[in-house]
């Protein structure tokens, strides 16, 4: 079967699902509790869930109920669906892609805020940057998991202590005067 979707937060679901049958809530919750970085509410969780049940790639497990409560549907995976994601990961971290965030797009316009605006901007961001670094750091030590599950926190760390080391030597260089703008070269 051609992989029809394509979200990142079926992505996660389905990593969740090999590791064991859950209900959406729960779900939820270990993706933040893990700081994935995958957007989701409630909804759009359900929807996912929905569209992996239509592909065939999940399956209902079990559904209870406690007293007055909504039924309670736990979801694991089908060995279709198993081998679809298999597939899918496999090509997401073999093939490098081209992924634009909106940081870049911003960085190709930065001299339109003249360096001393390009400064206070960088400088902004960079202890923005080192904030969220060391919540990162602090929430995956709290975690207390395997490394294998946390591995993406690991990855999202290197990432921000790269954009942290790249915006930091900017600064640098538009206060040393070696990043110049047109209008204040010599």
């Amino acid at each position: 079967m051609t992989r029809k979707i394509k979200n990142p937060l079926a992505l996660a679901v389905l990593g969740l699902l090999v590791e064991r049958p859950m209900h959406p809530y729960e779900m939820g919750a270990v993706l933040r509790e893990r700081g994935t970085g995958v957007k989701t509410n409630r909804g759009s969780l359900y929807d996912v869930v929905d569209a992996l049940e239509d592909a065939g790639w999940v399956v209902v497990r079990e559904t209870s109920r406690e007293g007055k409560r909504p039924a309670r549907t736990v979801y694991g995976l089908t060995d279709e669906g198993r081998d679809a994601f298999t597939r899918w990961l496999d090509e997401l971290i073999r093939e490098p892609r081209e992924e634009y965030p909106v940081f870049l797009t911003a960085v190709a316009y930065l001299g339109a805020l003249g360096p001393d605006g390009a400064r206070a901007a960088l400088a902004a961001r960079a202890g923005r940057v080192r904030a969220a670094l060391g919540e990162l750091e602090a929430a995956t030590a709290r975690a207390g998991m395997p490394r294998l599950h946390v591995i993406e926190a690991e990855y999202a760390a290197a990432v921000r202590r790269a954009e942290l080391e790249w915006v930091e030597r900017t600064v640098a260089e538009i206060d040393a005067g070696t990043l110049t703008w047109p209008d204040t070269e010599a």
